[in-house]
């Protein structure tokens, strides 16, 4: 996937819709949480079990709920100016430095 095309594809998806001056990175976190619950939503009160083995349409709802969060966050990343993939890599540095792995036998 290449971000860049997508974020360029959702900025011209919101403009043609005159939806840009609600795209602020307030009103973005927000919907993004709001889309993250709703994945949670998704698997609430499933067993670890059942949420591992979805029917058709748990798994359609969790790929849109996934799909929503996704779409929110590369809006957020294109109004911040955040390079989402350099961000991604240098968190995961960041977390291999705060969380080793061990040596191996």
């Amino acid at each position: 996937m290449d971000l860049l095309t997508w974020q360029r594809r959702l900025a011209l998806f919101a403009a043609e819709r005159g939806w840009e001056p609600y795209l602020n990175p307030k009103n973005l976190a927000m919907a993004l949480s709001v889309e993250a619950a709703e994945l949670v939503e998704c698997f609430q009160w499933l067993s670890a079990e059942e949420a591992a083995a979805l029917e058709p349409a748990q798994r359609e709802a969790v790929a849109d709920e996934m799909a929503d969060v996704l779409i929110y966050l590369l809006q957020m990343a294109r109004v911040t100016g955040i390079d989402l993939e350099a961000a991604a890599e240098a968190k995961l540095a960041k977390n291999a430095r705060k969380y080793p792995a061990p040596p191996s036998p």
